[in-house]
Order: C-alpha cells, then structure tokens, then sequence
C-alpha cells in the first residue's frame, strides 16, 4: 500500500467518527444499524461487510443474512471525469475509440461505474470505468482499520476472529477488483470452460480496449432472470431455466473448480434461449483436494455417514489447534438429525451451508476462501430459484449431476486393481493375526505385557488442574513457611523485630502474602 498522509488520516477519522455517532452505537449495534454503518462509510467498509456477511465463523447468522443486503450503489461519478479517466487510461481522446458515449450510467458501485457505449465500428458495448483514487481510498481505510485492530484489547472481539486474516481477504478481494485486467483474464477463462455448454454464454470481450481502469465488452440486450413476466411473454419455460441455471453451477463448482462467487439475479441474463453471465470480478476457486472433500461431505449427507462428513470437514478446514474430534462428531450428528426428517427435495442448500458452517465455527475450524465464496453463491443461487421457480431444489440437481459424473467417469480398471491390491493387503494382515496373538498371550504370561495409554483432557479441566496443583503448591509453602517461622521464634537469634527474630518475622509475612494472593484470586476467577 502507498503511504498515507496524517492529515489524510485525522480526516478520515473525523468521518467515521461523525458517522459512528450518527447511529448511536453507544445503544447498541443492531443487524441493520451495523449494515446502515457500513454503507454510510463507504466502499471499503461496504466490502469488509460483504466478505463478512461470508464468514458466519466471526459474526452471529442473523448479521451474516443483513449483510448479504449491503448495496454497493453509490453517488455516480461526473461524466467528464468519466471520460477523463478514459483518456488517461488510454493516453488518447476517448472520441477515437467510441463514437458515443451514453451520460447517464447504467449502474454505479462503489468501485466503478457502467455506462453503455458505441465503438467506431458500430458495436454496441458496456464500458466499465474505474472510480479516480478509489485504489487510495481503500488502502487508506484498510491501513486505519490495520491499525485499530493493533489497539484492539486482550479481552474482545479479537479473540473470537483473526481480523488480521479477514483485512488481508479483503484487501486482495478488493485489488482484484480494482484490476481490470484480471476480470477480463476471468471472463476469457470462463468462457473457455463453458465453451461446450451450448445454453451458456458470456459477454464478448474487447481485449484491445481494455486497461487496468477501463473495461470494454458487448452490451447484453437481454432480460434479467428474475423477471419472469417478460420470460413468459418471450416463451421460456422458468423451470427448464432453473434447471439448466443450477446444473451449470454444479459443474463450475465440481468439475472446473472455478465458479461465479455472487450469481444473484442481476448478474444473470436470458437471451436468445441462452443463459448469459456477468460481472465476473469475483469468481471463486477451489482446488482439486477441496472438491473432493466436497464430494465426500455430499457422500456422507446421502448415505447419513456421520464419520465421512467428520472427514470431510478436518479435510476442509483451517485450524490453529487441534480440534475435539468428538465435540465435532456430535456436532454434525444434531445437524444430521435437524435434516434427517426432510425429503432430499426440501432441502435447502444455502441453509445447509450456513448450518454447516455454524457447527464450524462452534468448534473453532475456519473455511478457506473459496468455500466462504461458495457458501454466498449458493445462497445467491437458492434466492434467484426461489424467485423464478420455487418448485426446483438444488440439491436434487446436484445429486443427479454429481452421481451422473461418478458413473460416467468412473474407472472401474482402476478401481479393481485398487481393490485388489486392498484384498491382498488385508489376506496378508489376516494371515499374521494368529501369530500376533500367540506373541500377545506369551508376554502377557511372562508379565511382559503393557498397555500404552494417551489421555488427553479438554481445555476446561486441564486448567481446573492447573489450579488445583498451584494451589496445592501454594498450601504445601504457607504450611512449611509457618512450621519454619514458628521454630525459629522459638530461638534467641538476631537480629529481632518487635521481640521476634527477623527471618521468623518475615516469613509469616511471606506465608500472609501467599494466602492473601491464593484468596483474591480465588474472588477474581468466581470459580
């Protein structure tokens, strides 16, 4: 990040600052004032909450589902600075490259701005620009919000998140974004796996005008996906759409590995009885370990295999200390149980996902990226369903595609040697079972036998024995210190204070001092 200017800083702090008593936080910070707040302080704090509205591992459900609201539409720009920045980014007048320029925005966020336009050549394009110093401006806050975590206290919500990890997120989110260069690489890699998917489509890019602030491609005249009126008047069945919709996200998700991370309804186009997708600044990407963790964690749901899904999640997730296995295990049971009831067809993935994530979070596992993206693209996903063709369930798509995939790209050459191998292997063990016991039984008559325990004690009882022992300790010196005093008074030695040898003297104080620190310890801890 550039360096920032202290002036910079003190006024920015001034605005968050005048915004934060706007909202009385002193009252309390509800799910839609914390949201209010975010977009009242701008586009870098409208990102923090978007990233966190993923991560149901820092902020409770209900603030997670607030955030998801967060719109990123803000005052536009100017057009001339519109074609100011245009200029600049090119290093020639705009007038060269458009023969028309549309005034008036066709949306604008908070990094950019949309506008239709005309090439020279006649074709109608969308040209994407760049906010002026919105790349300052996020670095700036990012470095302030750097430093509050820093000047957070031992005791708070830094425990409970490593906010230091959810900054760096957002900042190379963020940096992504502001790379235009990057989408344009996302939407030519986009285009190139889904180019045998004849029902899927993506805008045409103008790589020649693109720059790292400015972004060129075709104009989608098509008709959102939600607006279901106009797609019956046009003859579109809104289930074939649904299906179709939610089939080309589970191969994005399973098979390339590389998906739209917010496919809500207004990235999403119909035209020419194709489904055409947008705005692809942020994609997710998950590696070939994480899908088949995924896959395995989908295997364990339909055979209700509690230990497979275990699997899958210690496979999934992230974690700085070693997790309670079986607080984990009873955690996925009661999720198994809340869902055993439903039929495959009710279920709701996002809300699954969420749940998920919930039992995660409980036992101290955080999800990488690509996951968290996951879990908001469903959720998006589950929303654009409901709306055109409610009686669609992802989850029975997902199964018919994923079992379809197993079948079709099943080896089963290489299954049966594997098996083979594993038969041979498990004969080769069965035969030696016998001559281990015998060994086993003639130890244990010579007395040679032994037994080799590893205990382990939860966090809450290893420090109950902690306690125990130092205040056992703490006795054990009271008492020797009081039985030694007592002694030494008895004598006749100097140097005396108040009649009564010095060192005696002292180490009543020193065994007073102990049981006045064990006492006020004891009334501090409550315990």
């Amino acid at each position: 990040m550039s360096s920032i200017e202290p002036m910079e800083y003190n006024s920015r702090l001034k605005e968050i600052m005048a915004v934060l008593r706007k909202h009385n936080i002193t009252k309390g910070v509800t799910p839609v004032k914390l949201r209010e707040i975010l977009e009242d302080l701008g586009p870098t704090f409208i990102k923090l909450g978007q990233i966190m509205a993923m991560h149901s591992d820092i902020l409770p459900k209900r603030y997670c589902d607030e955030l998801m609201q967060l719109c990123s539409d803000v005052k536009p720009m100017a057009f001339e600075e519109v074609l100011s920045v245009i200029e600049e980014s090119y290093g020639r007048s705009w007038r060269r490259v458009f023969s028309y320029i549309n005034e008036t925005p066709q949306g604008s966020a908070s990094i950019a701005q949309v506008h239709r336009a005309v090439l020279k050549s006649g074709e109608e394009v969308v040209v994407k620009v760049q906010r002026r110093g919105i790349y300052e401006k996020m670095a700036r806050d990012i470095e302030l919000l750097r430093k509050a975590v820093k000047l957070m206290p031992p005791v708070s919500l830094k425990n409970m998140a490593d906010f230091d990890l959810v900054l760096d997120e957002l900042w190379s989110v963020t940096r992504d974004e502001m790379n235009f260069l990057t989408e344009a690489s996302n939407m030519e890699e986009f285009a190139r796996r889904n180019r045998e998917v004849h029902f899927v489509g993506t805008p045409k890019l103008y790589q020649q005008f693109t720059t790292v602030h400015v972004l060129v491609m075709e104009y989608i005249d098509g008709c959102d996906i939600d607006d279901k009126e106009r797609l019956k008047e046009e003859g579109y069945d809104l289930k074939e759409i649904g299906s179709k919709l939610v089939d080309n996200y589970i191969k994005q998700v399973m098979d390339d590995g590389f998906f739209h991370a917010d496919p809500h309804s207004g990235n999403v186009k119909i035209r020419d009885g194709k489904i055409i997708w947008i705005d692809m600044g942020m994609m997710g990407r998950l590696t070939e370990h994480d899908r088949e963790m995924l896959g395995k964690a989908i295997e364990g749901i339909a055979l209700n295999d509690i230990g497979l899904i275990q699997q899958a999640v210690l496979g999934l997730g992230e974690f700085k200390e070693r997790p309670d296995q079986r607080a984990l295990y009873e955690g996925i049971e009661g999720l198994m149980l809340k869902y055993s009831h439903e039929d495959m067809g009710k279920i709701n993935v996002g809300e699954v996902t969420m749940d998920l994530m919930d039992v995660m979070k409980i036992n101290k596992i955080r999800m990488p990226h690509g996951l968290t993206l996951l879990a908001r693209g469903l959720t998006h996903m589950e929303g654009v369903l409901a709306a055109i063709a409610p009686e669609i369930n992802m989850t029975e798509i997902a199964a018919a595609r994923i079992s379809g995939e197993f079948f079709r790209n099943f080896d089963w050459k290489k299954e049966l040697k594997s098996s083979g191998k594993s038969a041979v292997k498990s004969m080769r063990k069965a035969l030696d079972i016998p001559s281990m016991v015998s060994d086993m039984m003639a130890g244990y008559l010579k007395g040679q036998a032994k037994i080799n325990l590893d205990l382990r004690a939860s966090d809450d009882l290893a420090v109950l024995l902690r306690r125990l022992v130092r205040n056992i300790v703490m006795g054990l010196w009271v008492m020797a210190l009081l039985i030694s005093s007592s002694i030494i008074c008895t004598t006749d030695m100097s140097p005396k204070i108040l009649g009564i040898p010095a060192i005696g003297a002292f180490g009543y104080i020193l065994a007073f001092l102990i049981v006045l620190y064990v006492f006020i310890k004891h009334i501090l801890s409550k315990k």
